[in-house]
């Protein structure tokens, strides 16, 4: 009989209405802590409870032409392919209502650049990323970490961008 009574009172519990507290101001806001000097880059960003996340798988770059694709030409260099990437994802936050101001994570694949030696173009891609971010069109800053990798998807790929973007509860 006490097994059948706590049952029935954990179902009304578990069926009853929850009022959340409502977060104040401040705290509905996407907190971006920024690093030390003038870094690209934030040290963190604080998304409070209630926000809506959008996950974009990673993105790679289109050709510079439609169709051409056998070349490292055909993509162009990491600051073009970048740049690529970055339409790419504006566009896909565009078709879920976000914005580039929303975005405030990001991991980025860089393959080494064979004009380089091998080595990433981390310059090349930074130039592209500052025309998205800490600009005058999108002030805001994202976390973010870039990696070189021995390749991508596509051998002429020097760039692939993941990005988390974020809003706030109204």
């Amino acid at each position: 009989m006490q097994t059948r009574l706590a049952a029935a009172i954990a179902v009304a519990v578990a069926a009853a209405p929850m009022t959340v507290p409502a977060l104040s101001a401040s705290a509905a806001e996407i907190a971006r802590t920024p690093n030390a000097g003038n870094a690209l880059i934030l040290q963190s960003a604080t998304i409070p409870a209630g926000s809506e996340i959008l996950f974009l798988s990673g993105l790679t770059p289109t050709p510079i032409t439609a169709g051409k694709t056998d070349s490292f030409e055909a993509f162009g260099d990491t600051k073009t392919q970048t740049v690529a990437v970055m339409e790419r994802i504006k566009a896909a936050l565009g078709e879920k209502g976000y914005a580039m101001s929303d975005v405030v994570k990001m991991t980025v694949f860089l393959v080494g650049d064979p004009k380089l030696g091998g080595k990433m173009d981390f310059a090349g891609m930074n130039e592209a990323y500052k025309m998205y971010f800490g600009s005058a069109t999108n002030k805001n800053l994202v976390t973010r970490s870039t990696i070189q990798v021995a390749a991508l998807a596509a051998p002429y790929y020097l760039v692939e961008i993941e990005a988390t973007a974020a809003k706030a509860p109204k």
